[in-house]
């Protein structure tokens, strides 16, 4: 909440807006409190029902169905000091592996 004559911000106090800058002073409304709330509860979730494949593709061979085109990702998956881990996915099958 912020003062309306300073602009600052203002802190609860005893069931009381207080501003220390300019002291001024407002009691605490139900309304301050479900603004908040009702925020949450607007916020939409967004789910995506078909496949989209947005990551990139690499020319590999696929291990299961000898296709030449899969998704690909880095992955940090031991310590810091060791290289990164790169996993495939096909696109045909959708199998998927990984390489060190």
């Amino acid at each position: 909440m912020f003062c309306p004559n300073c602009n600052s911000l203002m802190k609860p106090n005893e069931g009381e807006w207080f501003c220390k800058k300019c002291e001024f002073t407002r009691k605490v409304k139900d309304e301050d409190h479900t603004s908040i709330t009702s925020k949450k509860q607007t916020k939409e979730t967004i789910i995506i029902e078909e496949e989209v494949d947005t990551l990139p593709t690499t020319k590999v061979r696929c291990p299961e169905c000898d296709n030449n085109k899969a998704y690909w990702r880095l992955e940090q998956t031991r310590a810091a000091d060791e290289p990164e881990t790169r996993i495939y996915r096909c696109t045909e099958c959708r199998h998927t592996w990984r390489e060190y």
